[in-house]
C-alpha cells in the first residue's frame, strides 16, 4: 500500500464533512427519536425534513466512509509520526479501525431500524451512540495534543494537501 506524505484533497474534503455530518446526527437526534417513538407506537410519522436530514445524514456517513476506506486503500495515509511510540500508534490505529466501524456500523443499524422496523438494530443504534462520541472526543483530543503539547504538525495533515 503506498505511504504519501499527507492527504489528499478528497480525503481532506470528506474527513471534515463526514465530522460535520456526525455532529448534525446527533443535534438532529431528537426528532428521529420522537418519529421512532411514534413508529413504536403504531402511530403515522407525518414527514419532517428534521428527520429525513437525519436519514439523508447517516446514509451520506456511510457512503463517504466507504469512500474514505477505498481511497486508504488504493492512495495510502501518511504515516505517524517517526518519533511517537509504538503504544500511541497501535491506540492510533485501534482508534482509526473503530471510529471507521462506527461510521459503518451506526448508519447500517439506524437503516436497519427506520426501513425495516428492526427493534433491536434501533437498540444496538443507541448504544453505539456514547461509544461514538468518546472516539470522537479522543479523536480531537488526541488531535489537539499533538497540535499543542507535542507540536509535531500532525494536524496540518487535515488542512493542508498533499497532491
Amino acid at each position: 500500500m503506498p505511504s504519501p506524505k499527507g492527504y489528499s484533497r478528497t480525503q481532506i474534503a470528506l474527513h471534515w464533512a463526514v465530522a460535520v455530518l456526525i455532529v448534525l446526527q446527533f443535534v438532529l437526534h431528537e426528532p428521529i427519536a420522537h418519529a421512532w417513538d411514534q413508529v413504536k407506537d403504531g402511530l403515522a410519522v407525518d414527514f419532517s425534513p428534521l428527520v429525513a436530514v437525519h436519514v439523508f445524514g447517516g446514509v451520506l456517513v456511510l457512503a463517504f466512509a466507504l469512500w474514505r476506506l477505498a481511497l486508504r486503500k488504493t492512495r495510502g495515509a501518511p504515516p505517524p509520526p517517526a518519533a511517537e511510540p509504538a503504544p500511541l500508534k497501535m491506540a492510533a490505529q485501534i482508534g482509526h479501525l473503530a471510529l471507521y466501524a462506527l461510521m459503518i456500523l451506526m448508519p447500517v443499524s439506524g437503516a436497519a431500524a427506520w426501513f425495516g422496523g428492526v427493534d433491536f438494530a434501533a437498540e444496538v443504534h443507541e448504544a453505539m451512540k456514547p461509544a461514538l462520541l468518546i472516539l470522537v472526543a479522543v479523536h480531537v483530543a488526541a488531535s489537539l495534543w499533538h497540535q499543542f503539547w507535542l507540536k509535531d504538525g500532525l494536524m496540518l495533515r487535515m488542512k493542508r494537501a498533499e497532491d
